[in-house]
């Protein structure tokens, strides 16, 4: 990924970032695209107004906080309400240019005075309960991060005077039905959204967010004491481990293109076998031992399917009519017209020698290579052995 940031004004004295996060954007490709703000630094805002109003009995309308990105963040603060003993506001999810599902719910943070010293955190309407071990939060409680939760205990801590103790519940109208679209279900929070954020900031098309959500659904199903993972590149390999292998979709990770950075959290969470299922597109690479399948990282399907054809004993025009094939697609036609379908074979035991070498063999990795209309084009001896201790199919 090519990103730099831009539209970053400085803080006189001290080089941190200042501004309204919409002022922020990242170029990506050439493109530019709006930074926007976790829902950590949501209820952070929304925490820090709702005490704020409370003290000062005053309706606020904007409030200030610091991310542990550094930058300075001025939210507009809405639905401000004062009862009784409490007072209520809310901050609106702005995820940027981020197609992120959580963008626009609105944030709520009631305050309320108590008798202890301190601040207390609970999590109402719409905010998850984590159900399963494995995620930073222990089982039994509000989906709220570490990190937010810091977030949260500071900002409040700026505006509380030092005597007084205070509860502050949150809450998200509509954060249940929207974490029914997220990862939520599948790592075992349920009821509503989490509430997120290492940085505060939300960065759209960022590797790394995307990398750290698959290392989650990885130590999740660690922690549920499996052992044996099936890795997928997406959507199409989840079909083919579901509707063809006969087994379970709990047990499928789709790596996207960060299948080595997927092995090293495999090794880390002391999994033992890995089935790596994949079309010919993504695991022709994975032979080579290219373990960033994207094609801007690396791109060299033709050579290899040459190679391969040449292994094979294809003859010259063979070989150069592989080479200069713009797609897999087209390249498995001329590779099967010829005959020379035990390029899949050395494919799949190439792959697997490849993933397993990458662990310096403490994950066993067999692989399943599959082609149009999920048809199985060829699987080694480790993927039979994983796929029967799996209790499937052959496909």
């Amino acid at each position: 990924m090519d990103g730099r940031e831009t539209g970053n004004r400085s803080e006189p004295g001290n080089g941190r970032q200042k501004g309204h996060i919409m002022d922020n954007y990242v170029i990506v490709n050439g493109k530019k695209f709006r930074k926007g703000y976790t829902t950590g630094s949501c209820a952070a805002a929304a925490s820090k107004a709702a005490v704020s109003m409370l003290v000062s009995g005053r309706v606020v309308d904007t409030v200030d906080i610091d991310t542990p990105a550094g930058v300075r963040l001025n939210l507009p603060v809405a639905d401000s309400v004062f009862c009784e003993d409490s007072a209520r506001c809310s901050v609106v999810k702005d995820g940027g240019d981020d197609p992120d599902m959580t963008s626009g719910l609105k944030i709520f943070a009631e305050a309320r005075f108590r008798a202890e010293k301190g601040i207390e955190v609970k999590a109402g309407e719409g905010i998850g309960t984590v159900t399963s071990p494995g995620l930073k939060v222990k089982v039994g409680l509000p989906a709220i991060n570490p990190v937010p939760m810091q977030m949260i205990l500071k900002e409040v801590g700026e505006v509380l005077p030092e005597n007084r103790g205070v509860k502050i519940t949150l809450s998200v109208p509509g954060g249940d039905r929207v974490a029914l679209k997220t990862y939520n279900p599948r790592l075992g929070i349920v009821g509503g959204i989490s509430i997120l954020g290492t940085s505060g900031i939300v960065v759209p098309m960022s590797e790394e967010a995307w990398k750290d959500s698959l290392a989650l659904e990885l130590s999740v199903a660690a922690a549920r004491g499996r052992d044996r993972i099936i890795y997928t590149f997406g959507n199409y390999g989840e079909d083919f481990v579901l509707n063809k292998l006969g087994l379970s979709g709990e047990l499928v990770i789709k790596t996207s293109n960060f299948l080595g950075f997927m092995l090293e959290k495999a090794v880390e969470h002391k999994i033992k076998e890995v089935l790596l299922v994949g079309h010919l597109g993504k695991i022709v690479k994975v032979a080579a031992g290219i373990f960033h399948t994207h094609s801007k990282v690396a791109d060299a399907r033709m050579e290899i399917l040459a190679a391969y054809a040449a292994l094979e004993g294809a003859d010259t025009e063979t070989v150069a009519r592989i080479y200069g094939c713009k797609t897999t697609e087209a390249a498995a036609e001329i590779i099967n017209a010829r005959g020379l379908e035990g390029v899949y074979g050395r494919i799949v035991e190439n792959a697997s020698k490849r993933c397993t070498g990458y662990t310096f063999d403490r994950v066993k990795v067999g692989t399943v290579l599959f082609g149009g209309g999920n048809t199985v084009l060829a699987r080694d001896r480790a993927a039979d052995e994983i796929i029967e201790k799996l209790g499937g199919t052959h496909g």
